[in-house]
């Protein structure tokens, strides 16, 4: 039996009469007949009747009540990608099971709510974390979670094989490598906290240096924790020996800053076969302008274009923009008057007879920390009095090449362009994104750890959150959606599993409403499934 919507239209009005109808079978026709005419029944009593017979379970609304409602869309997402990016089997043999699972909720807790290990388990209070994970609110215990964090200790370089091979089954053409630093609160693990040039702006802090190497699309595969006060162009020697035994990249393009070129390490590129493209001098720059013919020079006019140009046997792309002008502009104006303004305080404060070499010592420091030294000649005259004058000189050499930088590579052009090799370069922000989204959504600034181990073992967590969401990311890019992920997870969490019960007892979970604008991303990215139905897991 069913209810059936009978409509008739007389004198422009619609009438509506709801009967109740029977199914029955004559030899092999089917046909139906009246049962009753229902059209008189309230609204809900109509409803309750054609739930009935459709067989569905009817529960009195009094005995009805919310057991819990719990966040559950940004873990719901992370959970589905943990299982299709195969990280079970990644994490396979790393400890126990159970710590395999304190593992993944330390990662899944950095994405959503980045917090210390002491924290976690507050923050996971009213969300499905720990189920996620297979886990109960209690087992997110602080030293469980660091000894289960311990665990990564002798795999690491075994999950990085993994990784690398599920994000590149076809192995990495473009390799992007950078450096970063990280602070941290005391004194940090002796040996490894060193102090040196801080990117935080910290050099108050000892630090560790962070190398991070990621692919074309910015999903990473390699990180390195090193010693705070490492040289950048010493670290890329053991990098290129890691990506060779650990990964087998024995063909790629290596793209770095130039705070990392030195001669040694291009000819142990050059040596090893490998193509690189790298930022070269702003000096380098102004001595290949200036041997260029005056029929040449004229481009520089324009700086939409690239140049190619051939110097000593090196290939050399010049490269440019219009904001690049306004930028390096803006930047050596600002230095100029910081500069003009500490050695007006230098003059006032001078005495007559002042000692030379103390003055130059103080100028020169001053001038150094403002990054205005170039700008600027000074000295004490017969007379014993300090003098200082603006470079016009050296600001007009510099004005000449606003916006334009040089990169240097060993690239042959039959296989890559200019405009070519500026993408490459270009590319680079990917990791500098990478980095910002390392040391800020993720939390991993500053260090709170002591231990080598446990500074190694938190960068990894945090690398481990940042590999799943720029996975995401990568395939949602593809969609047309290029919002920053861990911001979209989080917001997602505002959708919540909310569980009924009946008399105590558990009855069915439903989500929250859904938002339209939420609901519209979930459908542009293909995600709208995961909110059909809760899984088991939640249950």
């Amino acid at each position: 039996m069913y209810l059936q919507e009978v409509r008739t239209r007389q004198k422009g009005k619609i009438y509506r009469a709801y009967i109740v109808r029977e199914s029955y079978r004559v030899g092999k026709q089917v046909k139906t007949r009246r049962i009753a005419n229902v059209t008189r029944l309230p609204e809900e009593a109509r409803e309750v009747l054609a739930a009935a017979l459709q067989k569905k379970r009817l529960v009195p609304v009094e005995g009805l009540e919310a057991q819990e409602a719990l966040d559950y869309g940004g873990l719901a997402v992370l959970e589905e990608a943990w299982r299709r990016f195969g990280l079970e089997e990644v994490f396979a043999g790393v400890g126990s099971e159970r710590k395999q699972r304190l593992l993944k909720a330390m990662i899944f807790g950095r994405i959503l709510f980045p917090s210390s290990k002491l924290a976690l388990r507050e923050e996971a209070r009213g969300t499905l974390l720990a189920k996620a994970c297979g886990l109960e609110e209690k087992d997110l215990e602080e030293d469980e979670l660091y000894r289960a964090m311990d665990e990564l200790n002798g795999f690491w370089s075994g999950i990085e094989r993994k990784l690398y091979q599920g994000s590149q089954p076809q192995g990495a053409s473009l390799v992007l490598y950078d450096l970063s630093s990280v602070y941290f609160e005391g004194e940090g693990p002796e040996g490894l906290a060193q102090y040196g040039y801080s990117r935080d702006h910290r050099q108050d802090r000892p630090q560790v240096l962070l190398a991070v190497a990621t692919d074309g699309r910015g999903i990473p595969f390699h990180v390195e924790v090193l010693r705070g006060n490492r040289a950048d162009s010493t670290t890329l020697t053991g990098l290129l020996v890691t990506l060779r035994r650990r990964f087998g990249i024995q063909e790629a393009t290596f793209v770095f800053d130039g705070g990392m070129k030195s001669w040694w390490n291009l000819e142990i590129l050059t040596g090893m076969e490998l193509e690189y493209v790298t930022r070269s001098t702003q000096t380098k720059l102004r001595e290949i302008l200036r041997r260029l013919p005056e029929d040449r020079q004229l481009w520089l006019t324009d700086r939409t274009r690239v140049l190619e140009i051939e110097h000593e046997g090196v290939r050399y792309v010049v490269a440019g923009g219009e904001w690049r002008v306004l930028r390096d502009r803006e930047r050596r104006q600002s230095r100029i008057a910081q500069g003009e303004e500490v050695l007006h305080q230098i003059a006032k404060a001078a005495r007559r007879r002042v000692d030379p070499v103390d003055v130059g010592s103080r100028v020169g420091r001053a001038l150094q920390r403002l990054q205005a030294h170039k700008y600027f000649q000074y000295g004490v005259d017969a007379g014993g009095r300090f003098w200082w004058k603006l470079d016009q000189e050296r600001v007009k050499e510099e004005e000449a090449i606003d916006g334009w930088y040089l990169l240097e590579t060993n690239l042959p052009a039959a296989k890559a362009s200019g405009q070519a090799v500026l993408t490459h370069y270009k590319q680079l922000a990917i990791v500098e994104a990478a980095f910002s989204e390392l040391k800020s959504y993720l939390e991993v600034r500053p260090v709170y750890h002591w231990r080598p181990d446990r500074v190694r073992n938190h960068v990894r967590i945090c690398f481990l959150a940042f590999w799943m969401s720029a996975r995401l990311g990568a395939e949602w890019v593809a969609k047309g959606f290029t919002e920053e992920v861990p911001k979209l997870l989080r917001r997602l969490q505002a959708i919540r599993l909310v569980k009924l019960s009946l008399k105590g007892q558990p009855l069915i979970g439903l989500f929250s409403r859904i938002p339209s604008e939420l609901n519209a991303l979930l459908q542009k990215i293909d995600l709208l499934s995961l909110f059909a139905s809760p899984p088991k897991w939640a249950m």
